[in-house]
Parts: C-alpha cells; structure tokens; sequence
C-alpha cells in the first residue's frame, strides 16, 4: 500500500472499498484523524442496492409497498386466526359434544333402570293404552321414563328418552314434548333430538320408510309403533334402478297418508307446531290411535327445516323383564 493510498488513517486501496449490498459503517473516525486527507466518504442517503430488497441507510425513507405488505400480512393472520377458531368449533360440535351428551345419555339411562329394578316407575306403571286422553303424568324435565328402539339404525341402537325439549334436555337424549301423549297414549307421543352433534340421536332419521318399526319400552310395556306411509309403493321404488327416480319414488312413498289425513314423513317450518298434535298436522280433529312423532333439523348440520316422522302404534306388549319384541334383534315375544 502506497503513502497515496493510505492518508490519515484511512484505507482508500481497492482491496477496502465497501462490498455491494453492505449496510455502510457510519461510525465516526477518531478526533484529528484524516485533517492531512480528503474527509471520508458521507454514508449514503438512497437504497443501496444489490442481493435482496433495496436496503436504507441514515434517514431513508420506508420502501413503497411496505404499508401494503403490512396490511396484507395482518389480514392473512386474520384469515388463519379464524380458520382455526372455525375449525375447533365444528371438532366440538361434531366429536367433543358427542362425547359429553353420551356421558349424559349413559348416567340418565342408568338412572331409569336403577328405578325400575327397584320397582319404581316414573309413569306409575299404568297402562297409557287406557288413560283418557289430555291426562298426563307430572315427570320432572330431564328425568328419564322409556327407553327407545330404532332397529333400522342398527342392532345395538338405544336411547332413553327424558321429559323435555330445552337445551339441557336435549343434551341428554331424545326429549319428550311435555305437552303431547305419553307412550301407549291415544294421541301423538311426540319427542324431539339432535341431528348432528350432541348425540345426535336422530341422525339417521331419512332413512326410516314406510313399514319400519321403532319399539318404546317403559316399566310396564313395550310399545311397538310402524312408520306411516305406502310400503308397497316404497317396495315398488326399490325396484328402480336410477338413483333419482329411486329417491323421488320412495319420498312420494312417505308423503302417502292414512286414514287421518298423518303422512310417514314430511318437511316444515320450524314454527309448524300442529306436527305435534293429537292428530298430526290436524289440531281440530279428536284422535282415535295412539301414534308416534319423531322431530330434528333438516337439511343435516343446518336448522333451517324440521324432518318429520310419524309412526302408528300397532302393538303392545307386557315388559316382563323375561324378554323382547320379535322386532329387535333376538326378541321373540
């Protein structure tokens, strides 16, 4: 290095100049350093270029586009932040609250048979067949009475269903509505339940058809109701080999009606109380058989519609505890 090259304590030789890219060393050379040269070079004010993104120094000013980035960045967490919160609710609603209404299911099921292997009957052990109608048996909301049977959702399928349709109720199992027959009952025994989460004990509630059979054990008796509609149109539909005109066919099955006026299934309003009546969708009339209702959303993981269900008692038998209705798996009474 040459005495030209080297003045003052500073290193002007090709071998120090400052890579590209670099942030510039501002810091300050020492007091009387650099009086017998030129001054140092002044730190660049513009974006020093070179590798990645223009780089500032000394008071630059925020590259164009950094606010927008930054909006950007913000709104994508945003996005990602509720996706997640979505995303645990429906685990919840579909797994987690399945959990804890089986947990409930189970205690309340426990509870009724404790009570009746102790000779202790919520409905007084009295034969509804022959209660005149409108009287009713006071059961507090939640307890459960009766247990219920859907063969067509499979073998091992049971409920116990408890008084009410509230929430709380609800969670627990199919609910009672406390104003509509008990079972056995001339009238409309009618109960409601979850579709999708929470149990959700009538999940498979589409597929019952005209003909199938859903059992009601209590203390006393097993009740043995058959869904509502035209089985010889339903089994006319099966034949069909498009899906479409099979799913149509076997709805129309359903729409058909009995000799009240009670179709085996229909869609409605969430207001369309009379579903429930003594005599399904007909308030004014005086009921002479004891039917059966069954109620929950509809369309599945919506509440915007209620399916429902109506079924006609068509036996009964004694609960002797020795036995079950030929109707499930393995009965013979």
């Amino acid at each position: 290095m040459t005495s030209e090259q080297r003045r003052g304590g500073w290193d002007f030789s090709a071998d120090a100049a400052t890579p590209a890219g670099a942030l510039v060393d501002v810091e300050e050379p020492p007091v009387g350093a650099g009086q017998d040269g030129p001054p140092p070079p002044a730190p660049p004010r513009g974006p020093v270029t070179g590798g990645g993104r223009p780089r500032y120094g000394g008071a630059g000013r925020p590259a164009r586009g950094d606010g927008l980035r930054t909006v950007l960045r913000g709104f994508g967490q945003l996005l990602i932040t509720a996706g997640m919160v979505l995303l645990l609710f429906v685990v919840y609603e579909l797994w987690v609250s399945n959990l804890f209404a089986d947990r409930k299911q189970h205690q309340v099921r426990q509870q009724l048979a404790t009570a009746w292997r102790t000779g202790q009957d919520p409905l007084k052990g009295q034969d509804r067949l022959n209660l005149p109608i409108g009287k009713q048996v006071v059961l507090p909301v939640g307890d459960g009475f009766a247990n219920l049977y859907i063969p067509q959702f499979g073998k091992d399928y049971v409920k116990t269903i408890v008084q009410g349709t509230d929430d709380a109720s609800l969670d627990e199992g199919p609910g009672h509505y406390v104003n509509s027959q008990l079972p056995g009952q001339i009238g409309n025994f009618a109960m409601a339940g979850h579709r999708v989460g929470k149990g959700e004990p009538f999940l498979n509630l589409d597929q019952l058809h005209p003909g199938d059979k859903i059992v009601v054990q209590t203390a006393s008796n097993w009740y043995v109701y058959t869904v509502l509609g035209n089985v010889q149109a339903y089994h006319a539909a099966l034949k069909l080999t498009s899906a479409l005109a099979r799913a149509a066919a076997i709805s129309n099955a359903l729409a058909a009606t009995d000799s009240q006026g009670v179709p085996g299934r229909e869609i409605v309003a969430p207001t369309a109380v009379q579903v429930v009546a003594p005599v399904p969708d007909h308030p004014d009339r005086t009921p002479t058989k004891a039917m059966l209702t069954l109620t929950t959303c509809h369309p599945k993981y919506t509440a915007n519609q209620r399916m429902i269900v109506h079924a006609v008692l068509t036996r009964s038998i004694p609960n002797t505890g020795s036995g079950l209705p030929r109707e499930l798996p393995g009965g013979q009474l």
